[in-house]
């Protein structure tokens, strides 16, 4: 059967032939990654000034350069891109960091090559239920929905709620039905359906089957199959008044339990943003970001602990975070534009837009190896 995968990695990448790329893969991988280290200058340092926005497509076990064909490597760039375009050109026309994020991130979510909106996971009852936040740094204004089935883009539901109710998180049919109230644009489930993501599901009821079989580790692992990334999107924006804002959106884990809900739509969790301090995004383990309070303890150590962006965000990535027994990553902005991503996960997908118009896209390990 051709997959939707495999649809919208061949329309990409007949658009995108010369997609911007901050590294190729021809050199061998263990020079690529001593290459990037030295690039980074170490932990806990930024990895880029001048940025105005950041997106993320997911942290997990990242694309294998040996085993990700030039159409997959162009989409899947096209796909950070084309995210990252769409808020440039709200911030290009004056418009502000929300409504920047708010762009970026619907792109991401109209793009089945990522989990969220149309590529989103199955739940354990082969069902779709989506989350997604955004929060304003200047007010610390936020809004978010969680479990919603019916919603094509819940980045903008997220944002109505943030704009016109009283409320920060509203959820399953409740959510649903203010969204389709207040006219976004409604879908039923099989709008979410890729067989890419029932593959993932039919793997992972797999493993669940040879775990209680007692079958060995690498037969189950071969059995779930191979799930480059966990596909959380996210962006951070800082605009041309100097405000922050963040956003998060996700399908959350396969095979999840029906009425999970992971950290994505937490404000605190998956997405924080303060004027004057940071905007971050996260992706990885939910449960632990929403024990870790990941994002909110960034803008923490900032403000009250005084450390730089890289500092506090490789503080709480790289050492609390996996004492808890989870990985990811986080996009983390400044507002003097001081910009890192960094990830204790193998690998995560991320793209960045600098003041001056430069799209720099990351995919491979080489180009954003594991922080230590």
């Amino acid at each position: 059967m051709t997959t939707v995968f495999a649809a919208a990695v061949a329309l990409t990448a007949s658009l995108t032939s010369a997609v911007p790329s901050s590294a190729g893969t021809s050199a061998p991988e263990a020079e690529r990654v001593a290459a990037r280290s030295a690039e980074r200058g170490g932990p806990g340092q930024p990895e880029a000034h001048d940025v105005v926005l950041a997106v993320h497509g997911g942290a997990g076990t990242a694309l294998d350069p040996d085993h990700t064909s030039p159409a997959e490597e162009r989409a899947y760039r096209a796909g950070l891109t084309d995210a990252l375009r769409a808020g440039q050109r709200v911030l290009r026309r004056g418009g502000d960091s929300v409504a920047a994020v708010e762009a970026a991130v619907r792109v991401l979510e109209d793009n089945a090559l990522f989990n969220a909106g149309k590529g989103a996971v199955f739940t354990a009852d082969a069902g779709h239920e989506l989350d997604a936040s955004i929060m304003r740094g200047s007010d610390q204004a936020a809004g978010a929905v969680a479990g919603v089935r019916s919603v094509r883009n819940p980045i903008s539901a997220a944002r109505l709620v943030m704009d016109r109710t009283r409320h920060v998180l509203l959820a399953g049919e409740g959510a649903d039905d203010f969204a389709a109230r207040t006219g976004l644009p409604t879908v039923t489930q099989d709008y979410y359906w890729t067989q890419r993501r029932w593959d993932q599901l039919m793997a992972a009821k797999e493993k669940e089957r040879g775990a209680r079989d007692g079958r060995g580790g690498d037969e189950v692992a071969r059995a779930e199959g191979a799930d480059s990334t966990k596909g959380t999107v996210g962006a951070v924006a800082l605009d041309g008044r100097r405000h922050l804002a963040a956003a998060t959106s996700t399908g959350g884990m396969t095979n999840k339990m029906p009425g999970r809900v992971g950290d994505s739509p937490l404000i605190g969790a998956g997405t924080y943003a303060k004027d004057g301090t940071v905007a971050a995004s996260a992706t990885g383990h939910g449960e632990v970001f929403i024990r870790g309070a990941a994002t909110a303890t960034i803008a923490h150590l900032m403000e009250y602990s005084r450390l730089g962006v890289a500092q506090a965000a490789h503080q709480v990535l790289i050492k609390q975070l996996p004492q808890l027994g989870g990985d990811g990553g986080v996009i983390a902005l400044d507002g003097k534009g001081t910009f890192d991503a960094p990830h204790s996960s193998p690998g995560m997908l991320y793209g960045y837009l600098t003041r001056d118009g430069r799209i720099i896209t990351k995919i491979f390990p080489s180009e954003s190896p594991a922080n230590e």
